[in-house]
């Protein structure tokens, strides 16, 4: 079993919406880059969001610039965990990130955008006063793993949410 631990959030004062992942998969925390696996849908997904369909094709520092300068902030739910590969499923012994912090630093802040199953039951287990202060949404799953969902079909649901 690894032990993973998260990434510092990007986010910046105008940022109205925090995606909330669970924790970075292998190819992530090699890379130290968030959504860094090439079948990951999560950049496709976003450049849809901020109007910039070809995002997925920028160096990161650009994506991650894109992001924010959409109102958009990105952290995972925890910040420590064991986990043998990337699944979810397999992740235990979690420590959450300090996600009440960073909402009390950064206030334009409204919308929880919970990205996948094991984001949204980390984000309850952890943190159940937030879910009733903020608009907290559950979405499908960007992963690969979530094949059922095409990226056409993620688009609606998250723009639903915002």
């Amino acid at each position: 079993m690894d032990n993973c631990k998260s990434f510092l959030p990007k986010i910046n004062k105008n940022s109205r919406i925090l995606i909330l992942g669970s924790m970075p998969g292998v190819k992530s925390l090699e890379m130290q880059q968030y959504y860094a696996h090439p079948q990951n849908r999560f950049w496709k997904l976003t450049g849809l969001l901020c109007k910039c369909p070809d995002m997925a094709e920028f160096e990161y520092d650009k994506r991650i610039e894109i992001l924010l300068d959409n109102g958009f902030a990105l952290w995972d739910v925890i910040k420590t965990c064991k986990r043998s590969g990337s699944l979810d499923s397999n992740i235990y012994d979690e420590i959450p990130n300090d996600i009440s912090g960073l909402l009390k630093k950064y206030k334009n802040v409204k919308t929880l955008l919970l990205n996948g199953n094991k984001a949204y039951s980390a984000f309850k287990k952890h943190f159940p006063d937030l879910i009733k202060e903020y608009k907290c949404l559950k979405m499908p799953s960007t992963s690969p793993a979530n094949a059922r969902y095409r990226l056409e079909n993620l688009y609606e649901e998250w723009e639903s949410g915002i």
